[in-house]
């Protein structure tokens, strides 16, 4: 696969555009169990201030601790994005914040009465559905996004990343597990906004080989998880009865993982992602690679 590009703004890395920032117009809820602790949760969405961000509140603690939704607060990336500090964490935050920034959403409080979101259906689909009940509003100061002028490259063996300039927001994936006659080759992509997103990648869910989770579940590291919750893959076939939502439901749900890791930038920009087996490590190497260059040449 070879790409192009061609330099047009020699002396200008980055492009403003503007529109207005986005919160939720009012609150509202959902209840679910998390996919590693097993434990019942609470999250509600809550209108928030413009320049506030995407703040977890942990309102099950006595100082309701808040969190936001940033690269400087990610703890760990073991099988899902874990944000936290010495004190309070959060995770499997990814499908979320996938939903939020597609949706365009830059101001919210997510409130939630435990340290895991919930995994609902194991895609991003409940979340927009609780966004569009929740609607969203325009507030009074404008967002600058970027549009990025210059290339930005994160190699780590087979695993690539690249972001080159577009006057939209895209992701481009490559599905490869050489081992996986199913996942063997899979390739999605598609511009990220509120309409793509809810037809073509929130309904995908996450996924497992078998081969790779049953050990987990077995040692009770995985509490929460079934066929209700994911796609499990054994012997190169697909365990759930009701089979794939979509031929490459794999490679849109890693679109749907990149979305949602890529947000923890806290900015809003264009460009077109190009990811080649990259998960959620990867994905937010990547992400401080990008945001640093846009610090640096903004």
């Amino acid at each position: 696969m070879f790409f192009t590009y061609q330099e047009t703004h020699e002396n200008q890395a980055l492009l403003s555009v503007s529109r207005q920032q986005q919160t939720v117009s009012q609150s509202d809820f959902l209840e679910g169990s998390g996919l590693f602790t097993g434990e019942k949760c609470f999250l509600r969405l809550c209108p928030a201030p413009v320049n506030t961000g995407v703040l977890f509140k942990r309102i099950d603690l006595p100082k309701n601790k808040y969190i936001p939704a940033t690269l400087d607060f990610v703890q760990a990336t073991p099988r899902c994005t874990l944000l936290g500090d010495h004190e309070v964490r959060v995770q499997t935050v990814e499908h979320l914040l996938a939903a939020l920034k597609a949706y365009e959403i830059d101001n919210v409080i997510v409130e939630i009465s435990g340290s895991e979101i919930p995994i609902l259906d194991g895609s991003s689909m409940l979340f927009v559905d609780l966004i569009e009940k929740c609607g969203v509003v325009e507030q009074d100061l404008p967002l600058h996004a970027k549009t990025l002028e210059q290339p930005v490259y994160f190699s780590q063996g087979d695993i690539h990343l690249i972001a080159i300039p577009s006057d939209e927001y895209r992701i481009s994936y490559t599905l490869h597990y050489p081992n996986s006659s199913l996942l063997r080759a899979q390739f999605y992509s598609t511009v990220i906004n509120p309409e793509t997103f809810k037809r073509e990648i929130a309904p995908c869910r996450t996924f497992a080989l078998y081969e790779e989770i049953a050990p987990l579940v077995e040692k009770g590291l995985i509490k929460g998880g079934g066929l209700e919750n994911a796609l499990i893959i054994k012997d190169g076939a697909i365990l759930n009865p009701e089979g794939a939502r979509f031929p490459e439901e794999m490679a849109r749900h890693k679109v749907l993982d990149l979305v949602g890791d890529l947000s923890l930038m806290g900015i809003s920009f264009t460009a077109h992602i190009i990811a080649i087996r990259s998960g959620h490590a990867s994905n937010v190497q990547f992400a401080r690679k990008l945001l640093n260059q846009i610090t640096m040449e903004s």
